[in-house]
């Protein structure tokens, strides 16, 4: 069994890594979705109250509320997909890190995708799931808010980089080496050195 954590600021490629993972039947558990059922769980809209729920998660239940609730739906997903690997997309801080590794050990390797603040740009413009993501100032206050949550530090921690500088294709190999390799408990390392 292996736990493959992500970590990376907006724009940088965490969801097409969790979309080879699907690609692959890889189970994938998304930190958000915790607080989206939360916002749900209290009968608030997720789209609108999403940062203030996970906030409020952590007030509540400690800095490591929202990796210890995506404890149980790591287990079941391992549980029902019978599955070598799962994916944990968005880690944001260092406790969650080292709830993940408290939880699985050398089974956790945590990947930190990154790319420059251009392209990043760039791509979420392209992607326009929102009107902010053609707003470079917008994007500046979300990577902001990200790097206060602890983004920057986790991503200083990740145990492989990729840089996701090239094509969508190349991207999507390195992905692959990371999700069915055994990359090296190395810092820094990229995804070409697998």
């Amino acid at each position: 069994m292996r736990v493959v954590g992500t970590v990376g600021l907006p724009g940088s490629g965490k969801g097409e890594i969790a979309a080879v993972a699907a690609e692959h039947d890889i189970p994938v558990i998304t930190m958000g979705d915790v607080i989206r059922q939360a916002c749900r769980d209290r009968g608030l809209d997720p789209t609108e109250h999403h940062g203030e729920m996970a906030q409020t998660l952590r007030e509540e239940n400690g800095p490591a509320a929202v990796a210890e609730r995506s404890l149980p739906m790591i287990e079941a997903a391992i549980d029902a997909h019978e599955a070598e690997t799962v994916l944990v997309d968005g880690l944001r801080s260092l406790v969650e890190v080292e709830t993940f590794e408290a939880a699985f050990g050398d089974a956790f390797t945590l990947v930190s995708v990154e790319a420059p603040f251009d392209l990043r740009a760039e791509r979420l413009a392209d992607r326009g799931r929102d009107a902010s993501d053609s707003d470079l100032e917008a994007l500046r206050a979300r990577d902001a808010r990200e790097l206060e949550l602890g983004v920057g530090e986790v991503m200083d921690r990740a145990d492989v980089t990729i840089e996701n500088t090239d094509t969508l294709e190349a991207f999507h190999d390195r992905a692959e080496a990371v999700l069915f390799g055994e990359p090296a408990k190395t810092a820094g390392q990229t995804g070409e050195e697998q």
